[in-house]
């Protein structure tokens, strides 16, 4: 099933069940306003939430209504957790390697996560406010999940077994600002605003595809879209490069902790090692200019500039709907809600 959270005035919104073809919604009230209740009683309430998912596809639902992805807030838009990971190390690699750095001690056998800010997160389509240009700004295409409860020391195939629901994310980054924070030794705060999430968070079944599913031991194996300014920059293949899987990236974070219903935990910005396939940030792209001419040529992001990020199912239909975002100075900002 895929589930979104429409706009209402509040805090949390109003959950909403949406049809596989993302054509058409219907309210979920009666089963849970919001979808940290879900969470919370998964059990009870998925199987509900799913037979009214099935009569949305079906066509019988009686009070459907068209799907718009603009009146989305996050679908879940604020939660107990946010841990950015990095799941990618080809990423990580070039971006060090361009800045002439080593990779840390051990980086392969354990990922590298820090903890972001998810009292407040963007919807799919809200402006991203962004203080100065002179920051670096930058999208981050990447995927998330968020899980149910799970136990401090859980293995990473138990750790699979804790994940309700999967979403694409725009984890925004001023570069600038991340490079000075980089240099405390601390985790970043000001270098990492709001992040943004697809309209639309959907169940792992909803990546099979006649019989065969796209989502094999922990990856998703498609195609990750990112569209910058109208033109299509990054198709990087999620599945054969993700050095650590969902599984292993909530057993790190579980290591020493429970996990609870409602912690989304993201994989980091997709990169392939065959440039051709594009890039998931600008940060990747100069890195590459750096490594292969000796300095970079991309700016970052400007006023007015759009990012558009999505994935499609094997039948070619978009899963989650697409973030598609507008980087705004303060003072043009629209209100999120």
């Amino acid at each position: 099933m895929k589930l979104a959270t429409y706009k209402d005035g509040s805090r949390d919104g109003q959950l909403v069940i949406v049809a596989r073809d993302l054509g058409t919604a219907h309210y979920a009230t009666g089963i849970a306003n919001q979808l940290q209740q879900v969470l919370d009683d998964w059990n009870f309430m998925a199987p509900q939430l799913q037979d009214l998912s099935d009569l949305l596809n079906s066509g019988k639902a009686r009070h459907a209504f068209p799907f718009d992805p603009r009146q989305c807030m996050a679908p879940l838009p604020r939660a107990y957790q946010w841990a950015h990971g990095t799941a990618y190390l080809n990423h990580e690699a070039r971006v060090r390697q361009a800045d002439g750095l080593e990779m840390p001690m051990g980086c392969e056998t354990a990922p590298l996560m820090y903890q972001g800010g998810s009292d407040d997160f963007l919807g799919p389509c809200d402006d991203v406010v962004c203080g100065s240009e002179a920051d670096g700004i930058d999208f981050e295409a990447g995927m998330a999940v968020i899980a149910g409860d799970v136990c401090r020391g859980s293995t990473p195939a138990q750790a699979l077994d804790g994940i309700r629901l999967m979403m694409l994310a725009n984890a925004v980054g001023l570069r600038q600002r991340m490079a000075t924070e980089r240099t405390t030794g601390h985790g970043f705060v000001q270098g990492r605003p709001a992040t943004a999430f697809s309209p639309v968070a959907l169940t792992l079944d909803e990546l099979t595809f006649n019989g065969e599913s796209a989502w094999d031991k922990g990856r998703v194996h498609l195609t990750l879209q990112s569209t910058w300014n109208g033109r299509k920059v990054g198709m990087c293949e999620t599945g054969p490069e993700m050095t650590f899987h969902f599984g292993q990236l909530i057993a790190h974070l579980c290591t020493t902790r429970h996990v609870r219903a409602g912690a989304i935990i993201g994989a980091g910005a997709v990169s392939n090692q065959d440039s051709s396939q594009g890039f998931s940030c600008i940060a990747e792209k100069r890195a590459m200019e750096t490594l292969q001419d000796g300095k970079p040529v991309t700016a970052f992001m400007k006023y007015g500039d759009t990012i558009r990020i999505d994935m499609k199912g094997r039948d070619g239909q978009s899963l989650f709907g697409a973030i598609e975002q507008t980087i705004v100075s303060p003072g043009s900002a629209t209100a999120p809600r």
